[in-house]
Order: structure tokens, then C-alpha cells, then sequence
């Protein structure tokens, strides 16, 4: 956290602000939002908000010696600030929430494609980025590419960019390929992977395999059940490394284990149902893993819309 705060201090150089009349240092400005923008708050107004609940906990890293600025004080800071210098904090952040500090967590992080929407021209293609994110949807980093085509070569450099020792990488079935898995292997990570029809047998061998009711009954077993989308959603989870019987097991780096998920939606007393597939290099143990697939497959969950970077 030294280091951290130690390129903080920088930030001031950059205080275009007559000296008299400043309250609030730059580079408390710039850090508290940091901290505050990992618990999601996105704009200046909700920074604010959040900085005052946790003030006293941001005094042990910020002198504050005039209380929490104002959110129209935090929005003109960062007018100081330049790109390159909230970039290069960023990185660092993400290098300590990454490092063997203190209690390590064990983090699901999830990779996606996304077009934006409302920047297409008639001359110019919207743009498609690929980011990592954690599970609460603070985004790490982001690739621009050309079409969602690209995003196969975007994520060997999107995980080459991060310190992911340790973690979970999730991707839906676009990034479910061997040169990817070889990579998150080689960056000493794990891996949940959707599957889909696009790996040779792979999927229809995982779905036959867990079509049969009576291997199904032998596979590790979680059920939750909770209010969702106004309706009630019961997320079911087989989990299994009795893969010996798998003929390319041996093509996928690391490769210990497969799933099957059974996402059932009741709404307005319609019911659907939706059965998916995934590959996996973490032991058996389906109530650690659960969580990363429905990560993986949920949309709503994952919240991958590039929160605003710092």
C-alpha cells in the first residue's frame, strides 16, 4: 500500500488550483475515489456519497484535513489529472489487489466482449472492446479490437497485461480455446470455460455424458434458489472429475474437471429452462466452482459494462 500511496503524492504536481484557496489535497481526491470506486461507485456524486460513510476508515490512509470534498470538487480533480497518470494507478492497484498481501482471496475474474452501443457512424463500425473484470464488475483491463471475430487473439494479451497467479478466468464459449487455456495455465490461474459447439465432440460428449441420470446421480451436487429478474431462478450444478473416459482431455491444458449447469426461471407463471456446459481445470468441489459458472453464463451477475476507469 506504501508504493501506492507513494505515487499518490504525485498527483499534486499536477494541481493546477491556487494554492491559498485549496481545501482538499489532489492526491486525497484522487485516492479516496480510488478506494471508492472498487466498492462501485461511478460517478463524482457517488463517491461522495460513499467517502463520507467511510471517512473514517479513509483517515487511516488520507490526511482529509478539511472532511470529504464535494462531488463538484471531485469531478474538477480529475480534470487535472492526466490519462496516462490514472492509468498507471490503476495498474498498480490492480498489481496489489493481485499480490500475496495479507489474506489472499481467491477472485473469479471474468473476461467478455462487448459492442458499444450509440458510437457507430456510417463511416466508422461501433467499437468492440474486450475486458477482464472482477465478479462485482470493477473493470482491470480492456482491449480494443475489430470485430468480435478478434476477440480470440484479444485475450492472450488481455491475460498477458494482468498478474492473475491464483485466480479464476471465466469466458463464455468465444473464449473457449486451447491456445487460451494454455496461457491462463502458464499464468500459474484457473479456469472455467463455457462449452459450445465449436471444440470438435467436446460439447456432445460433456452432454451425453451428463445426460445419463445415472452418472448424473453420482456427480457432485449444488442448489441455490433466490428472487431474480422478478421471478424466482433455481440454479442447479453438477460438477465431476471422473474424466478418464475423455478423449480430449489431454488437448486441454490442466484440464481436471467438467460441469453442467440447469438454470430454471419461473416469471409471471411461465417457466424456462436453460442447460449449459463447461470444462474446468479446479478439482472437484462444486460449491467453491458453482459460483464461477453462473459468473460465466450470467450477464446480469457479471455487470460487465466497463465501470468508469480512474
Amino acid at each position: 500500500m506504501n508504493g501506492i500511496l507513494e505515487f499518490l503524492s504525485v498527483a499534486d504536481s499536477f494541481d493546477t488550483r491556487q494554492q491559498a484557496k485549496v481545501l482538499h489535497r489532489l492526491s486525497d481526491i484522487i485516492g479516496i475515489s480510488l478506494f471508492e470506486t472498487i466498492a462501485n461507485a461511478n460517478d463524482p456524486e457517488e463517491i461522495e456519497v460513499f467517502c463520507k460513510a467511510q471517512e473514517s476508515f479513509l483517515r487511516e490512509y488520507f490526511a482529509l484535513e478539511n472532511g470529504i470534498p464535494s462531488h463538484d470538487t471531485i469531478e474538477r480533480a480529475f480534470e487535472m489529472v492526466s490519462g496516462e497518470y490514472l492509468e498507471g494507478l490503476q495498474h498498480r492497484f490492480n498489481e496489489l489487489l493481485s499480490a500475496n498481501e495479507g489474506n489472499k482471496i481467491r477472485k473469479i475474474l471474468a473476461i467478455d466482449g462487448k459492442t458499444q452501443c450509440g458510437n457507430a457512424s456510417d463511416t466508422q463500425k461501433a467499437n468492440h472492446i474486450v475486458s477482464c473484470a472482477y465478479e462485482d464488475g470493477f473493470c482491470l483491463s480492456q482491449e480494443l479490437v475489430d470485430d468480435k471475430s478478434n476477440e480470440i487473439t484479444a485475450i492472450p494479451e488481455l491475460l498477458g497485461s494482468l498478474s492473475i497467479k491464483g485466480h479464476i478466468i471465466t469466458t463464455d464459449a468465444m473464449g473457449c480455446q486451447r491456445d487460451i487455456v494454455k496461457k491462463i495455465r502458464q499464468k500459474r490461474a484457473d479456469y472455467v470455460l463455457a462449452l459450445k459447439g465449436n471444440q470438435g465432440t467436446l460439447f456432445e460428449d460433456t452432454a451425453l455424458y451428463f445426460a445419463d441420470k445415472e452418472i448424473l446421480a453420482g456427480c457432485s451436487y449444488h442448489k441455490t434458489i433466490e428472487k431474480a429478474r422478478g421471478g424466482v431462478e433455481i440454479c442447479e450444478y453438477w460438477h465431476t472429475d471422473e474424466i478418464s473416459w475423455l478423449s480430449q482431455r489431454k488437448n486441454w491444458a490442466g484440464l481436471k474437471s467438467i460441469a453442467m449447469t440447469r438454470n430454471t426461471i419461473t416469471k409471471k407463471g411461465k417457466t424456462t429452462t436453460q442447460i449449459r456446459y463447461f470444462i474446468s481445470s479446479l478439482p472437484c468441489n462444486v460449491k467453491e466452482v458453482g459460483p464461477g459458472y453462473q459468473k460465466t453464463l450470467d450477464g446480469r451477475e457479471l455487470s460487465l459494462a466497463t465501470r468508469r476507469n480512474l
